[in-house]
């Protein structure tokens, strides 16, 4: 740890001592030392993220980069609220079993077959996805034990055809979890981050109009995708009959549905509403989930407790809230645009259409050498959006290019995105196995956004 955290520190420094390029202005160029050097942090992680986030505004506050009040701003954000308030609508769902309940009830009604199985998982995450920012809450928390419960109960006797089959599943659940990821602004923690990355370039992006985008492509690929990997990684049980039986004794075992679950669904169903037609209400996101929020406490579904013991929440608020506000001071210190300025004329000459396609896949397979969507974004959402405005990109078009790859790229790796490390720890499928089907997968998605997306864009005016 200790080694790290030196690196890190060595890398802020190194950065500051460089005298800042003609045309900075010297706090822009120490801000960005400061940022980076966080950055690192958080990639490196010798301390928890929202531990290295506090101190890089200590840092920045030390050196006098930045006022109290410019360094604390970040935390009234509006989008970082959301992100918290997403996460603690996320532990209704966990802790009144719901989500469970959502996930047998599926795999009763079209778990027949291994790929109905399959299916049944992916639904369940993209019922779940627009409530549920956190992917591994989605995947690891309600879907990964009930995976876990079929492969050893419904497939478990057999030595051959069981373990195919559980191998199967569990790449069908992670890269369904990594295609809903990017569906909606409050499916994955980095997709408000994202939002307001593309904010600091006068961009802006509702949740309505994120999802509009990513609906046609992102329903092709949940359906394409399991029949992609059934072809390249066939599981031993075809006929699954066992499978609904199982389920349907869980849902036995857990009874009528609760007080509880009842609230949360409805709950949950009037703030989705309210979130599609929040620009007709003049309703912002967030406005709309503290009510939800407040409401699951009023009605005693969570209690103030459960909030405060919310530990993933409160981390992501102290480093999402740093990283908003490092970010939005870069771009009002005039270093966005500099760069813009210093790399654009590279790419003179080159279509905009060839300039976005080359940067795009660029930052898709750059994600093997991340270990966090997070991490990425931070490090590349910006400069590469920057670059293909430059080009003469559409901008609303190439900020949500790159959104939605920002959760795509996670299909390539086993440590791509958290829910990859749970269901890999599953011990269901080779370390081989695993890349090679991500690759295959990622080409097919590419195939799938970039072709019936890209049509599906063009319908909506974005180009």
């Amino acid at each position: 740890m200790k080694a790290r955290l030196a690196l890190v520190f060595a890398v802020g420094i190194l950065i500051w001592l460089i005298p800042s390029p003609e045309g900075v202005d010297p706090k822009a160029w120490h801000l960005f030392a400061i940022f980076v050097a966080t950055l690192a942090g958080i990639v490196a992680k010798p301390l928890p993220m929202g531990a290295m986030a506090l101190t890089g505004i200590a840092a920045a506050l030390l050196t006098r980069t930045l006022t109290l009040a410019e360094a604390l701003s970040g935390f009234s954000n509006i989008t970082v609220w959301l992100v918290v308030s997403a996460f603690f609508i996320a532990a209704g769902f966990i802790k009144t079993g719901l989500g469970t309940r959502l996930a047998y009830l599926l795999v009763s009604l079209f778990g027949k077959s291994s790929l109905g199985v399959g299916y049944s998982l992916v639904a369940t995450d993209l019922v779940l996805a627009p409530a549920i920012p956190s992917n591994t809450a989605r995947a690891g928390g309600v879907v990964f034990p009930i995976l876990q419960s079929i492969a050893k109960t419904v497939f478990g006797d057999d030595p051959v055809k069981g373990p195919q089959t559980s191998a199967f599943l569990t790449l069908v659940t992670y890269q369904g979890t990594v295609i809903t990821s990017g569906m909606f602004v409050t499916s994955m923690v980095a997709n408000p981050l994202i939002v307001q990355l593309a904010a600091t370039q006068g961009i802006v992006i509702t949740w309505t109009g994120w999802t509009v985008a990513a609906l046609v492509p992102g329903l092709l690929s949940l359906i394409v995708i399991p029949l992609v990997i059934y072809a390249a990684y066939r599981p031993g049980f075809v006929k699954t009959p066992e499978a609904p039986a199982f389920a349907r004794a869980a849902l036995k075992e857990m009874g009528p549905m609760k007080r509880g679950e009842r609230l949360m669904g409805g709950i949950s169903i009037v703030m989705i509403v309210m979130w599609i037609f929040g620009t007709v209400l003049s309703l912002d996101p967030t406005a709309t989930a503290i009510m939800a929020i407040a409401a699951l406490l009023l009605t005693g579904v969570l209690t103030w407790d459960d909030l405060c013991t919310q530990r993933e929440a409160w981390d992501t608020y102290v480093w999402f809230a740093t990283v908003v506000m490092m970010a939005t001071f870069l771009a009002q210190f005039g270093l966005i645009k500099w760069f813009s300025e210093q790399v654009g004329p590279m790419f003179q000459g080159m279509g905009w259409i060839t300039g976005l396609l080359g940067l795009s896949l660029t930052y898709f397979y750059t994600h093997y050498f991340f270990a966090s969507i997070t991490a990425h974004v931070t490090a590349m959402y910006l400069p590469f959006l920057v670059l293909a405005i430059g080009l003469g990109a559409p901008p609303q078009l190439a900020a949500l290019l790159l959104a939605f790859f920002s959760s795509l790229f996670a299909s390539l790796t086993h440590y791509g995105t958290p829910p990859g490390a749970i269901l890999f720890g599953g011990g269901h499928v080779s370390l081989g196995a695993w890349w090679r089907v991500g690759l295959i997968v990622s080409f097919v998605n590419i195939a799938i956004w970039l072709g019936a997306g890209a049509l599906w864009w063009k319908a909506l005016g974005l180009w």
